[in-house]
C-alpha cells in the first residue's frame, strides 16, 4: 500500500511542492512555479533524476496549478494516486492550533488572520483555491508555522502591553518555524536514542530566517519569534529585536512612514544593513578578507544567538541537546563553532573534527565530555508535513 500525499508551499509569486509517499517516505517529485503574476512565468518539474521546465505566463496560483498537474499528466507520477494534498500555511493564529482538514470555515480564519501575516496568508489562501480547483477529489489539509508554538505558557507568549489592547488586535507571541522545529526536536531525540516527552532541548533554525526554540520534555515553552517573524535573532534581511521605540523615533526624527520603517527592519535591516550583503557564506569570506562591517555583523548575529541560548538554557534548567538545522546551520561549521565556543559556562564542549564534516545527516559535533549533546540535525519540513497530512487522513 502506498499513500501518495502531495505538499504544497505557497507564496506571492512562487509555489514550492513535492509529492512524498507517507509510507515509505520516498520523495516522488518536486518542483517550482517561478514569477507568477508576472509576464514570464518558469515551471521546473523533477522527477526519476531529470528535470522538465515549461515557460508561460501564470497570472494567478490557479493557473500556475493547473500547469503543475500538466506537468505531473506529461511526465508523472500520476495524481490519481494521490491521497491528499497538504498545505504550508503560515499562520493560524491561537485559533488554528493543530493540523486539520480545510474547509470553509478554516479559509474565512485564515482571512481574517491574514493581517497578522499579509505576505503569506493570502497567496496561501490563494493556492489552497488554486489546488482545490486542480485536485477537487482529495482531501486539502492545512499545517501551521504557528501550531508547534501552541503550547507556550500565558508568561510566554503575552507581551507587557495594555490587556484590552493586546485582546482586542490578537498580540501575542505565536512563532513560527513550527513545522522545523516539529521535525528537528524529534529526530534529536530519537538520534539521542531518549523518548521524545522525555527530552530537553534548544532547537536553532539558522536559514535567511532565523528562530531558536525552547522545548521541555517534548513540549515548546518558548521561541524567538513573535507576533511576525521579525522578532528574535538577527537575520539576512530582517533586524530581529530592536527597542520598539525606534519605529515611533524613526517617525518623527527622519519623517519615515510605518510601511517605510516595517520595509527597513523586514527586507534591508539584519546581516544585510550591517554588512551590505545577506549570505552567510559571503559575510564570512568579507570577514576573513578584513573587512570591518562584516566583522561587526558577524559579532552581532553570533551574540545574539548565545544570548537567546543562554536564557533559554536557563528557563529550561538545563537541556540533554542543542541542535543546530537550517541551511546555515547545517552547513556553516564557523557558524557552528563561534557559538558553541561561547557555551563552555554551560558545559558545552565541541568536537572539532566532528564539526568540520559535510554531511547530510544527522550528526553529534559535541565531544565525549560535553554536558550536552550539541547535534547537527538536516530539517525537512515537507517530510513532516506529509507525516501529518498522514495522521489526519487516517
Amino acid at each position: 500500500m502506498t499513500t501518495p500525499i502531495l505538499l504544497l508551499n505557497a507564496g506571492s509569486s512562487s509555489i514550492k511542492y513535492q509529492v512524498i509517499d507517507a509510507d515509505d517516505e520516498q520523495v516522488l517529485a518536486t518542483g517550482l512555479i517561478e514569477r507568477i503574476g508576472q509576464d514570464s512565468g518558469r515551471l521546473t518539474h523533477s522527477v526519476g533524476g531529470q528535470d522538465f521546465v515549461a515557460e508561460d505566463e501564470y497570472s494567478n496560483h490557479t493557473l500556475a496549478l493547473a500547469a503543475m498537474v500538466g506537468m505531473f499528466k506529461e511526465h508523472g507520477p500520476s495524481l490519481d494516486q494521490v491521497k491528499a494534498v497538504g498545505h504550508r500555511t503560515v499562520h493560524g493564529g491561537d485559533r488554528l492550533t493543530k493540523t486539520m482538514l480545510i474547509d470553509e470555515s478554516v479559509i474565512a480564519t485564515l482571512t481574517e488572520l491574514s493581517p497578522l501575516a499579509p505576505l503569506h496568508n493570502p497567496p496561501g489562501i490563494a493556492g489552497i483555491r488554486g489546488a482545490q480547483k486542480a485536485l477537487p477529489d482529495v482531501p486539502h489539509v492545512a499545517i501551521f508555522d504557528t501550531a508547534f508554538f501552541s503550547t507556550l505558557p500565558r508568561e510566554s507568549y503575552t507581551y507587557a502591553i495594555a490587556s484590552d489592547v493586546a485582546e482586542q488586535y490578537s498580540i501575542r507571541r505565536y512563532g513560527f518555524h513550527g513545522t522545523s522545529h516539529n521535525y528537528v526536536s524529534h529526530k534529536a531525540a530519537e538520534f539521542l536514542g531518549r523518548p521524545y516527552e522525555e527530552t530537553t532541548q534548544i532547537v536553532c533554525h539558522l536559514g535567511n530566517g532565523a528562530s531558536i526554540s525552547a522545548i521541555k520534555n517534548g513540549v515548546a515553552i518558548d521561541t524567538s519569534m513573535g507576533l511576525t517573524p521579525l522578532e528574535g535573532l538577527v537575520m539576512g534581511t530582517r533586524s530581529g529585536d530592536v527597542d520598539p521605540g525606534l519605529i515611533a523615533y524613526l517617525h518623527r526624527q527622519a519623517g519615515m512612514s510605518t510601511d517605510a520603517i516595517d520595509a527597513l527592519l523586514n527586507k534591508s535591516s539584519g546581516v544585510l544593513g550591517m554588512a551590505g550583503m545577506s549570505d552567510m557564506r559571503d559575510l564570512s569570506a568579507a570577514r576573513n578578507a578584513g573587512d570591518e562591517r562584516a566583522q561587526l555583523a558577524w559579532d552581532v548575529y553570533i551574540r545574539r544567538i548565545v544570548g537567546y541560548i543562554g536564557r533559554y538554557f536557563v528557563l529550561l534548567d538545563g537541556i540533554d541537546a542543542l541542535s543546530f538545522t537550517a541551511g546555515v546551520g547545517e552547513n556553516a561549521s564557523d557558524v557552528r563553532e563561534a557559538v558553541v565556543s561561547r557555551l563552555g559556562s554551560l558545559g558545552a564542549v565541541l568536537d572539532a573534527e566532528a564539526n568540520g564534516v559535510r554531511s547530510k545527516e544527522s550528526r553529534a559535533i559535541s565531544a565525549a565530555d560535553s554536558r550536552f549533546a550539541v547535534l547537527v540535525i538536516p530539517t525537512n519540513e515537507e517530510l513532516q508535513m506529509a507525516r501529518e497530512v498522514k495522521a489526519v487522513i487516517g
